[in-house]
């Protein structure tokens, strides 16, 4: 009599929780390798456009392009911003710019004529009386009382810049070029990239290896780069710096939008995606991100003194006693839609008219007046000058999801090889003794609440409202 055969399951069928751990363990390595390979490394985020995908530029490996990047928490799968489709954004933008008239976008008169310094260095009565703009035929001060000085072929080019323009600066060889990421297939065909750069910034790139000293143009990736004779400017890279931040309606009069990027930050995101999300989706005249921790102008005036980021604090101190005595008032609800005093200044976004020009020059005189922190005089002239500038300050998060941000170029006290040691050593020691005396702080005098023993000074008001906020 035959034996009955039985049948048994495979072990790995016999145990469901075995069965879901291996189903778990293939689908996460099938999900990673998807990750992995997808441009985005976001399996479910698709790229907005077809970017262009050949590197814009090979540095050489001694630059270091990619040092020193800040960390940041945010996500790169979730976007706290929408951009529209590519294709859609391109006709837009194009449109606008090709129906725009020149009148809507230069409507304001400059002032012309020769000064000692480039913006004139007005007075405070002097700068004031411009706040209100009555479309006549009043002509602002806007720097360019002395000849801006570019070689006359960067000129042309920056005249003939009729789109978009992305502007950065280096002076000092403070910071790296670094390329864009994300550019789309036609964006550089509305899109200029300039780089304004000075004689310092340019033997650094010469001695990489990246420019020519004998080319009259030079081009690095993406970007022209403009070579700047600061000598005939400010003795200051910072304020220099501020000429092409704040007066790049000026330095290209026919460009209908700009974006300004500090040197620091290398943009990941599509500048015609980020004009039409940030600017002309929101109808505003500018964008800029909100500060991630100030909100009050005070509030940045006293970081500026403490982390020493402005050495004279008693020019700080004046300098925001101007602006209480002339109607600066601390951040609170009734200044919505603002929901801050002080911005991150590091990407600016403008459509370039009369709102956005006409707070540009103002800022660029209040900074020639008092010093290159372009945040503490931001409040004062957005809320101050009218017609009123449409301002979208956009969240933190927006900033981090649109830019890499990198630390500056660190700095290493260097000898010259050769010559007579003893020399070098007591020229090293001679140069260590000046920069400590000049780098050694003025300390405000001590009336921030009292002037000649009674009470009070032109700040009082202010503190007094600002840490009221704060201690409710």
């Amino acid at each position: 009599m035959g034996k009955l055969i039985s049948t048994t399951k495979p072990l790995i069928f016999q145990s469901k929780l075995l069965c879901f751990s291996l189903l778990y363990l293939f689908t996460t390595l099938f999900l990673a390798l998807c990750t992995t390979l997808t441009q985005s490394k976001c399996f479910f985020r698709s790229s907005p456009l077809d970017p262009i995908q050949n590197p814009l530029f090979s540095y050489p490996s001694s630059y270091g392009e990619h040092k020193y990047a800040l960390s940041t928490t945010r996500s790169t799968c979730t976007s706290p911003v929408f951009f529209s489709d590519y294709g859609d954004v391109v006709k837009e933008i194009k449109n606008l710019i090709k129906n725009s008239s020149s009148a809507e976008w230069s409507a304001l008169r400059y002032m012309q004529g020769n000064a000692d310094s480039f913006g004139g260095k007005l007075s405070t009565e002097a700068r004031l009386s411009y706040f209100d703009h009555q479309m006549d035929n009043t002509k602002v001060p806007c720097g360019f009382l002395k000849k801006f000085p570019i070689t006359d072929s960067d000129r042309i080019a920056m005249e003939n810049c009729e789109g978009v323009v992305v502007v950065s600066a280096i002076f000092n060889d403070h910071d790296k070029i670094r390329q864009p990421k994300g550019i789309g297939s036609k964006t550089m065909e509305q899109v200029c990239f300039f780089m304004f750069i000075d004689d310092v910034t340019m033997k650094g790139l010469q001695d990489h290896g990246m420019v020519s000293g004998k080319s009259r143009e030079n081009k690095i990736g993406v970007w022209r780069i403009v070579k700047v004779a600061k000598e005939e400017l400010y003795e200051s890279p910072a304020m220099n710096g501020i000429i092409p931040k704040y007066l790049v309606h000026r330095l290209f009069p026919n460009s209908k939008f700009s974006i300004w990027v500090d040197a620091k930050l290398q943009l990941v995101v599509d500048p015609l995606l980020l004009i039409h999300s940030l600017v002309i989706s929101e109808n505003v005249d500018m964008a800029i991100s909100k500060h991630p921790f100030y909100v009050h102008t005070m509030e940045e005036a006293m970081a500026t003194a403490r982390w020493k980021k402005w050495l004279d604090v008693n020019a700080l101190k004046q300098q925001m006693e101007t602006y209480c005595e002339h109607g600066l008032h601390p951040w609170t609800p009734t200044k919505h839609p603002y929901a801050s005093d002080v911005p991150d200044s590091a990407l600016i976004l403008r459509r370039h008219g009369i709102g956005s020009n006409l707070f540009s020059c103002l800022m660029f005189n209040e900074l020639e007046a008092f010093n290159p922190r372009d945040q503490l005089p931001f409040a004062f002239v957005r809320d101050k000058m009218n017609p009123n500038v449409r301002i979208n300050m956009f969240e933190v998060e927006v900033f981090e999801q649109v830019a890499l941000e990198f630390r500056h170029n660190l700095k290493k006290h260097q000898s010259n090889s050769g010559g007579d040691h003893q020399g070098t050593t007591l020229n090293l020691k001679k140069k260590q003794r000046l920069l400590s005396t000049s780098a050694r702080t003025k300390r405000a005098q001590p009336d921030f609440f009292y002037v000649n023993g009674s009470c009070c000074n032109k700040c009082h008001n202010y503190l007094s409202t600002m840490w009221a906020q704060s201690n409710h």
